[in-house]
């Protein structure tokens, strides 16, 4: 972190290392994550509706194929949207980090290289994701419009993939934040000696 630069911006940090109480990343990136997963599973519920139509027929429950789809489109376009965002903020509350040198986390890596692979995988998640949201685009209203799966089983296996990425990567995320306490208040305060029950307001 340079704090030449940060006092150029004018901007006030708090004891969390950010102008703001509460940190944003890890706010957005829950959205990102619920967004996107919801809407491979409610695909790949879509997908299986002949198999699983005598189950909500037992249950008394109508559900539409197309419901399903619909559920699934409108899903992953807005974690689309709104991932721009969590890699933006992602971006400049990295910049603001200014994690401890001398530690390693439980997968050996120090905080530098741990901030690296995060930030790298974060802009090629935001492409995967935005990738999958075109793919699905083209399926729903050219490829697949007038077939009943509107989904390719393709794009299901890859979306599941993407699942297993964005575990890894959130992962490295929360070693950033439990590990390293980066823009964790009561760390930051443990680390430099003061007592966490005495917040600064």
């Amino acid at each position: 972190m340079n704090l030449q630069l940060i006092d150029s911006l004018g901007l006030r940090l708090g004891a969390n290392g950010l102008p703001y109480e509460i940190p944003m990343h890890p706010k957005l990136v829950h959205l990102t994550l619920g967004l996107f997963i919801i809407a491979i599973f409610f695909d790949i519920a879509g997908a299986i509706f002949p198999i699983e139509r005598p189950i909500f027929k037992f249950l008394g429950l109508t559900a539409l194929r197309s419901g399903f789809f619909d559920v699934g489109w409108y899903n992953i376009l807005g974690a689309s949207i709104i991932t721009f965002f969590t890699v933006a903020f992602g971006f400049f509350e990295l910049i603001l980090a200014n994690p401890p040198l001398n530690q390693k986390s439980d997968w050996g890596l120090n905080a530098s290289m741990t901030m690296v692979l995060h930030g790298i995988g974060g802009i090629l998640l935001l492409g995967m994701i935005v990738a999958m949201t075109v793919w699905r685009a083209l399926q729903r209203y050219h490829w697949r419009k007038d077939a009943s799966r509107q989904v390719q089983w393709g794009y299901l296996l890859v979306g599941i993939a993407i699942m297993g990425i964005l575990y890894v990567h959130g992962t490295l995320g929360g070693q950033l934040a439990s590990e390293f306490g980066v823009h964790v208040t009561a760390a930051k305060l443990i680390q430099e000696g003061a007592n966490p029950n005495l917040l600064p307001k």
